[in-house]
Formats: structure tokens, C-alpha cells, sequence
């Protein structure tokens, strides 16, 4: 077996099928393409002479030697990008890449206008931005900057807190006026999607009315929005997207459960890179105009 000839794009590949466990999902993360990493995970076997996958109907299952490489190129991806945040903490340039990752709503429906402001006020410095709802791993460089809605920011980030996040059960002024029962634990529910959503809707419902009807489910709280407004039903939705929202109407005090706080979040490694601290003091002094909208 000769290890050595390894290199790091081949580590790569095999710790993509390993945390993904099949070829496809391991295409999705390297964004290339299936035939690619089937192409290379054999390459890879053959020059250092050993099985690191049993390929079964289900999948592809690491082998010992797997785990064993999985456990060391853990260890040279923790290094890769320790030095990478390094060296990009110490630019002190007003130029290049910066990633920001933000939910949807927020980005959409809040963000876009400073970010169009900071992309004007700082024309070399090239803004990627992520719409996701899911957390980017700081740690590992998928983005620089993260803006999220959290009461526990992970002790691997700092950061500043932007305002709290304020939330509570919205219905639609038409689909309010046709119940006949009070109860609201009678009527119908849109919920996020079971693990998604930011201020624990799941949890609060299933305890407080555990044998609710929920006729529709979505992956962002846009598309939970747009459900209310079609009068559907009711709907956990914050105060930025459905308190100025004519068509709706609260339907109860906010819940204690919904309670957040927004975070402007990045890497210790980064806090001093130029491009980052020029978005993160500008986006703390633009809000200053959202917070009454978000907190009430």
C-alpha cells in the first residue's frame, strides 16, 4: 500500500462518501458529477491497494481501512482550513470573496436592501450570498459570515447580537372570520417542516395541542407565509414578515417557546479580516432601522 501518493483532493472525495455514504450525495457536496466520484473512489482504491468501500444496495459502507482514513483526513481538513482562516484573517484588503449565509425570509425580506447598500459602498469586495435554512459551518469555511436566529450561539463563532426575533400564531383576516369555534387548537395548522423551524413552533404545538390537524408543512417560513395569506389555516410565523401584513391577524400573545434572538455571526480566525469586519460593522449599524419591525 503506498499512502503517500495520496493527496488532498483525493481525501476529499473519500470523506465525501463517507459522511454521505453514497455517491450521489457525495456528488452534491463536491458539486461534480456521479460518474466523477465513482471514477475516483476506484482510481483511489487501486493506487493505494485497498477496499476502503463495500458497495451495497443501500449504499456505500466504510470498511475498516475506510474508517481509518475517514479518522486521519478528518484531521488534514482541520488543518487545511485552520490555515486557511488564518491567512484570510490576516488580509486586511477591502477586496475579494465574502460568503454570508441568511434564512430566506430574513435574506429576502429584510437583508436585501443593505446588502445592495454595503455592495455599492464596497465595489471590491465581491458578496456571496447563501439563502439557506440550515446552519453553514463556520468552522469549515462554508461561509464567513452567518446571520442567524439562535438563543445559544455556538461557542466556535463570536459575533454581535442584533435584536431578539419576535414570533407568534398569525391566521388570515377571511379564513379568522369563517371559524365558529374559539379554540384555535380546533382549527387548521401550516407548520414548518419538522426540525427547520427557527423558534421551536413543532415543539410548542405538539405540547400545547398535541391532537392538532396540520394540512401543510414547508421548508421556509416564506412558503408558510404565502399558505396564511391564502387562508389555509394558522400559521407560526415572525413579526418582520406577517405584523405589517394587513391580511393577517394575530391570534394569541406570543409564545414564551418562540422567543430568539438574531446573531451576527463569523470565525474567531476571521473577526479581524478587513472584508469581514467592514460587512459586519455596517450590517449592526443598519439595523438599527429593522429592529422595532423584528422585536414587535
Amino acid at each position: 500500500m503506498n499512502a503517500q501518493e495520496l493527496e488532498w483532493n483525493h481525501l476529499r472525495i473519500v470523506l465525501a462518501v463517507c459522511r454521505n455514504g453514497t455517491l450521489s450525495g457525495a456528488a452534491r457536496e463536491l458539486n461534480i458529477n456521479h460518474s466523477t466520484v465513482f471514477r475516483r473512489v476506484n482510481s483511489i482504491e487501486e493506487r493505494i491497494g485497498v477496499r476502503l468501500f463495500e458497495r451495497l444496495p443501500t449504499g456505500y459502507a466504510m470498511t475498516e481501512a475506510g474508517e481509518a482514513m475517514l479518522e486521519s483526513a478528518e484531521r488534514v481538513e482541520d488543518e487545511i482550513f485552520r490555515l486557511s482562516r488564518k491567512l484570510v484573517g490576516g488580509d486586511l484588503r477591502l477586496s475579494g470573496a465574502l460568503h454570508v449565509t441568511a434564512p430566506d425570509a430574513l435574506a429576502l425580506e429584510v437583508l436585501m436592501p443593505q446588502i445592495a447598500l454595503f455592495c455599492r459602498a464596497y465595489p471590491g469586495i465581491e458578496l456571496d450570498l447563501s439563502v439557506e435554512n440550515s446552519f453553514l459551518d463556520l468552522s469549515l469555511r462554508q461561509a464567513d459570515v452567518a446571520i442567524r436566529s439562535t438563543n445559544t450561539p455556538p461557542e466556535t463563532a463570536v459575533g454581535r447580537r442584533l435584536c431578539s426575533l419576535g414570533a407568534t400564531i398569525y391566521g388570515s383576516v377571511r379564513y379568522l372570520d369563517q371559524q365558529t369555534d374559539p379554540d384555535i387548537g380546533q382549527g387548521t395548522w401550516l407548520m414548518p417542516r419538522k426540525g427547520l423551524d427557527w423558534f421551536s413552533a413543532n415543539r410548542w404545538l405538539d405540547k400545547r395541542y398535541p391532537d392538532a390537524t396540520i394540512a401543510f408543512r414547508s421548508n421556509t417560513l416564506l412558503g408558510l407565509w404565502e399558505a396564511a395569506k391564502q387562508d389555509l389555516g394558522l400559521a407560526p410565523l415572525p413579526f418582520f414578515l406577517a405584523g405589517r401584513d394587513s391580511r393577517l391577524k394575530r391570534v394569541l400573545e406570543p409564545p414564551q417557546e418562540f422567543s430568539s434572538e438574531l446573531w451576527l455571526l463569523t470565525h474567531p480566525d476571521l473577526r479581524r479580516t478587513a472584508r469581514v469586519r467592514a460587512f459586519v460593522d455596517f450590517l449592526v449599524e443598519a439595523f438599527e432601522q429593522y429592529r422595532e419591525n423584528i422585536e414587535n
